[in-house]
């Protein structure tokens, strides 16, 4: 992580951010305002988190995608203008990423993630890694680890989406809680009006510390021991797709394509006994229904599953508020989310 200047807040942007300053302070704000981030992927999910972050008020942000934009491109996501079609999907988000926030450093680079050197990642103190595999993301969040660089992991995959966040093993934050006021004077009304009651109209700052573990450690639970296995049947259904999802990737280079539905299909049905099988649990946790859904981008799933994503990086950089620990899943079909955690205590 680079060496950081105390920031500061001048006269422009605190009316250009009088409504988050006011929201979550200008501590937060002066944090967020000195923090550099890498979002790595220009997709659907990739163009909501770089919209979020750019309005937030990072310091500066760069993205690094090396795909070239096509027609799917264009549908997927708003920062790419269709005439640019062939061009490089970094640069061509530059523009209008830079056109939402000018007080925002916004920078295009695009070369290849898995070719970048280690030293690349820790100029950032924060990565963000969308559409990438899961080789890349293991390496990079072992690496960035080791020097408190907050990491987060992303994807859509047609209904479902899922967000993953490393912020260390000791990430420190503030969270405004009700204020216990105490009764003053005597009372006379018994025991229970001497005790401390909630003021709705006053509030204090906790201080609060959580823990979090590598990717590679939460995708590395051991579902043989008794005790995973005893929370088998609470543990959301969507963490063994993202395993399904990720070898898939891993195997093919890319997601399943609905240009190729049936042999994708059919390859997904494999995919989901083989890694079900390697990982110790039964095939029957994650039924065929699962393979019409998850082809392509889905934009509202990208604007959902990006809101959150977007939102957990503000929160770490400003420390304000509990993240979420430490994967967050999204049904589309269903319509909602949920939190969890996976990894060692």
């Amino acid at each position: 992580m680079i060496e950081k200047e105390d920031p500061v807040i001048s006269e422009e942007e605190a009316a250009q951010y009088d409504r988050q300053i006011r929201l979550w302070g200008l501590d937060a704000q002066k944090r967020l305002r000195g923090s550099r981030v890498l979002l790595a992927g220009l997709g659907g999910l990739g163009a909501e988190v770089a919209k979020n972050l750019i309005l937030a008020g990072v310091k500066g942000i760069t993205l690094l995608d090396h795909d070239q934009v096509s027609e799917g491109s264009c549908r997927a996501q708003f920062l790419v203008p269709v005439t640019a079609q062939g061009q490089n999907r970094a640069q061509a988000s530059l523009e209008r990423a830079q056109s939402l926030n000018p007080m925002v450093e916004v920078h295009a680079d695009p070369d290849r993630a898995d070719n970048k050197p280690d030293d690349f990642f820790l100029q950032f103190d924060a990565v963000c890694l969308t559409g990438c595999s899961r080789d890349l993301m293991v390496r990079v969040d072992q690496l960035c680890s080791q020097r408190n660089i907050k990491v987060f992991c992303g994807d859509v995959y047609g209904y479902y989406g899922y967000m993953f966040c490393n912020l260390g093993q000791e990430h420190n934050y503030v969270e405004e809680k009700p204020k216990l006021v105490k009764p003053t004077g005597e009372s006379n009304n018994g025991p229970e009006a001497k005790r401390a009651k909630v003021d709705p109209n006053q509030t204090t700052m906790v201080k609060k510390t959580a823990s979090f573990c590598t990717l590679k450690e939460a995708l590395e639970v051991d579902w043989t021991s008794e005790k995973a296995r005893a929370g088998l049947k609470r543990t959301p259904v969507d963490y063994f797709l993202l395993h399904v999802l990720l070898k898939f990737r891993t195997d093919k280079g890319r997601d399943p394509d609905p240009q190729s539905f049936a042999d994708d299909s059919q390859l997904l049905r494999q995919i989901r006994d083989d890694v079900l099988e390697a990982l110790g649990v039964s095939s029957d946790l994650l039924n065929d229904d699962f393979i019409s859904y998850c082809f392509s981008e889905m934009s509202p799933v990208c604007a959902v599953v990006g809101g959150v994503l977007g939102q957990e990086v503000v929160k770490a950089l400003s420390q304000r508020d509990a993240p979420h620990r430490n994967f967050f899943f999204f049904d589309g079909r269903k319509g909602n989310g949920v939190v969890d955690y996976f990894g060692s205590n």
